[in-house]
C-alpha cells in the first residue's frame, strides 16, 4: 500500500526576506483572513440573501487574488480517512454564505450533485482536483438516461472555478493515487446546508435528496 502523502508542508514556505528595506518593498500578501472579511464586506453583514443578488464574478475574483499559503488554513485541516472527503467550515456568513476548507483522500470524490440554486466557488489549496460538469438532465417522470458530459477539467493549486446549477450538475474528485488534495469552497447562498441538495446516478439520470450538507467544526479553544 502506498503511503498516504500530503502535497504540502506549513514549513516548506521560508524564504530569504533579506534586509528590511527589502522586506518594506515586497509585496504584501493578501491572506486568508483578508479573503473572508472582502467576502462578508460584499455580501452585507446582516439580513438575507437570495441567489440574484451575488456577483458571482466579483466573489470569483477574490479566490483568484488569495495564493494558497498552508499557514493560513492549516488550523481548519481536518481529514477523515474514512470518508472521501471532509468539509471543514471555516466561516459561516450569517446564513449569506459558507466558507469551507475541503480535504479530499487520494482517488475518491464526491458524487454528481446540483447546488440547491446557489453559487459555488472552488479554488485549489493543494494537490489536484477533477471537475466533470454534466448537463441537467431533462427528463420526464419515470424516463432513466444517462446523464451527458458537459466538460471535464483538472485544476491545479491556486486554480478557480465556478458552477451553479444554471451551468448543470457536477463531480468533484481527486486523481491522485498517493497524495490529499485541500480545497477553498464558497457557497452562497448556503442553501445545501441549510436545505439540501440532490445527487444523481449518473447510469440513470434519477435524483436522491440529501436532507443536509454537513461539515466538521473546529473545537472552540478555551
Amino acid at each position: 500500500m502506498l503511503p498516504l502523502m500530503i502535497p504540502f508542508s506549513p514549513t516548506s514556505n521560508k524564504m530569504d526576506k533579506g534586509s528590511p528595506r527589502a522586506r518594506g518593498q515586497m509585496k504584501k500578501r493578501y491572506r486568508l483572513n483578508e479573503l473572508i472579511k472582502d467576502i462578508k464586506e460584499h455580501l452585507g453583514y446582516a439580513g438575507g440573501i437570495s441567489s440574484d443578488d451575488v456577483d458571482s464574478d466579483y466573489l470569483k475574483s477574490l479566490l483568484v487574488k488569495y495564493v494558497s499559503d498552508p499557514s493560513d488554513w492549516i488550523q481548519y485541516f481536518n481529514n477523515d480517512r474514512s470518508k472521501n472527503y471532509t468539509r471543514n467550515a471555516i466561516e459561516n456568513i450569517n446564513h449569506k454564505a459558507n466558507i469551507l476548507l475541503l480535504v479530499w483522500n487520494p482517488g475518491k470524490g464526491s458524487p454528481i450533485h446540483d447546488h440547491a440554486n446557489a453559487h459555488c466557488i472552488m479554488k485549489v489549496l493543494a494537490g489536484e482536483l477533477h471537475e466533470t460538469v454534466y448537463k441537467n438532465p431533462n427528463h420526464q417522470p419515470g424516463d432513466h438516461e444517462p446523464l451527458e458530459v458537459k466538460s471535464s477539467t483538472t485544476y491545479a493549486m491556486n486554480e478557480v472555478t465556478y458552477i451553479s446549477d444554471d451551468i448543470g450538475l457536477h463531480r468533484v474528485h481527486n486523481p491522485s493515487s498517493d497524495q490529499i488534495a485541500v480545497s477553498l469552497h464558497l457557497y452562497t447562498p448556503p442553501n445545501a446546508a441549510d436545505y439540501g441538495y440532490h445527487i444523481f446516478d449518473e447510469a440513470t439520470g434519477s435524483a436522491s435528496h440529501v436532507p443536509q450538507a454537513r461539515s466538521h467544526l473546529k473545537p472552540q479553544e478555551n
